[in-house]
């Protein structure tokens, strides 16, 4: 086990790609319980049975399918709608910027596609306006992470492959949460409207531009009903309705706003085979390094650890949340939630916590990770989209980091507010 850890770290700090730093340690981990002789020799097994999971398919559907919308122009229709409903308030454009996370979470579910696509978009007009940059870039990764929050979310369909949990009953637990996520950090930018003298701008709401924006972005607003109808309906499972997602998106892109070239969809192609190639790798090393814990039971020791502790559910959870939101500040979520994903599900199952409650709070927790340095994916997209340096995105952060993590709080010690639509769905008892 040390060598193992010593190997981990060891080129992790060296800088290594997280995917070939878990399979490397995973190696080691054999080598140590087997020589090189009959445990070496599983390691390509696992690596390839790592991704023999049919809902991973789903994966880079949803990806291309945020791809096509974003080049499509869509992040201008949905601000403008947006805008239309929460623009008249003090710092309105950062109110729209939020409202707007909510609307693009439901074609992308990824928090750097929103990242990249509301800082070229949204943070420049936000400074044109009288924002600050590092408040505009804040803004815009607080409500990156409310993207794999709300359905369709990569991050649920890997926990809901490798757990065996309901992933639709995960989209449908994630909609509350990620509700709740716009509706705190609304708040906190009104009560920083005064003290930041926030813009305001001229006028009241207008239901004429309102509905005159809604039919505009409406297409792009009937995809999430497309992807979730069919999903918590029963009609689709999560992969066929990617699938859908992508044909939908090509149709509207390519012939109803005619944004699309061929050379367009070649590049897009090739940044999702990246994307999903990288989360694939973590994936299937991480199964390696999995298999080695499992043996050596490392999730047992873990577990009996945390109950050594104390057995009461409420210290465990806490225990929990506290080791997710440290080892987030150093490890990408992906590799993070694949490892620590069956040391801990077993555990929250023995405090009688839900499945589906188990999993968006993991979920969850790793996403608030995606904001937090040194190594947030969200503020190093942002950085280097906008130029602005990231200790000063990371300084104005920090109100919206509070308000998340209050949330995350809540979501884990009141189950019936995250079960409250997967039960009425039928998702969990």
């Amino acid at each position: 086990m040390t060598w193992v850890a010593l190997t981990f770290f060891s080129l992790l700090i060296l800088g290594m790609p997280v995917g070939y730093v878990l399979g490397i340690a995973g190696v080691v981990g054999m080598i140590t319980i087997g020589g090189s002789g009959r445990f070496l020799a599983m390691a390509p097994e696992r690596f390839f049975a790592g991704l023999d999971l049919f809902p991973f398919l789903a994966m880079p559907f949803f990806i291309l399918a945020g791809e096509i919308m974003n080049r499509s122009g869509i992040t201008d229709r949905l601000m403008r709608f947006a805008d239309a409903l929460v623009g008249y308030l003090r710092g309105g454009m950062a109110h729209s910027n939020m409202l707007a996370s909510v609307f693009f979470a439901g074609i992308t579910g990824a928090a750097t596609a929103d990242a990249a696509a509301f800082g070229n978009t949204l943070v420049p007009a936000m400074v044109k306006q009288g924002y600050t940059r590092p408040f505009a870039c804040a803004v815009t990764a607080a409500g990156s992470i409310i993207g794999p929050t709300i359905p369709p979310s990569t991050l649920m369909v890997i926990y809901g492959s490798l757990m065996g949990v309901s992933i639709a009953g995960l989209f449908a637990a994630g909609i509350l949460p990620g509700l709740l996520i716009c509706l705190l950090c609304m708040a906190v930018i009104a009560s920083l409207g005064r003290r930041l003298n926030l813009p305001k701008a001229e006028g009241g709401p207008s239901l004429t531009a309102i509905l005159a924006a809604f039919k505009h972005s409406l297409s792009a607003l009937v995809l999430p009903i497309i992807i979730l109808g069919g999903i918590l309906g029963g009609i689709t499972t999560p992969t066929e309705a990617a699938s859908i997602a992508v044909f939908y998106a090509l149709v509207v892109g390519g012939l109803v706003y005619r944004a699309l070239s061929f050379a367009d969809l070649f590049e897009m192609l090739v940044r999702t085979v990246r994307i999903t190639g990288v989360v694939f790798l973590i994936i299937a090393s991480a199964s390696i390094l999995g298999w080695w814990m499992t043996f050596e039971q490392i999730p047992q020791a873990i577990a009996a650890a945390f109950l050594a502790v104390s057995e009461n559910p409420a210290v465990i959870i806490g225990l929990i949340l506290a080791l997710l939101l440290f080892i987030g500040l150093f490890m990408d979520i992906n590799a993070t939630l694949v490892i620590l994903a069956p040391v801990l599900a077993p555990l929250t199952l023995q405090i009688g916590m839900d499945p589906v409650h188990a999993g968006v709070m993991i979920v969850l927790a790793l996403n608030i990770s995606l904001m937090t340095p040194p190594v947030g994916a969200c503020l190093f997209v942002l950085a280097s989209v906008t130029g602005e340096k990231l200790e000063a995105i990371a300084r104005d952060l920090w109100p919206f980091l509070i308000a998340e993590v209050g949330v995350l709080l809540v979501i884990a010690y009141w189950p019936g507010l995250t079960l409250f639509i997967p039960r009425l769905l039928g998702f969990a008892e």
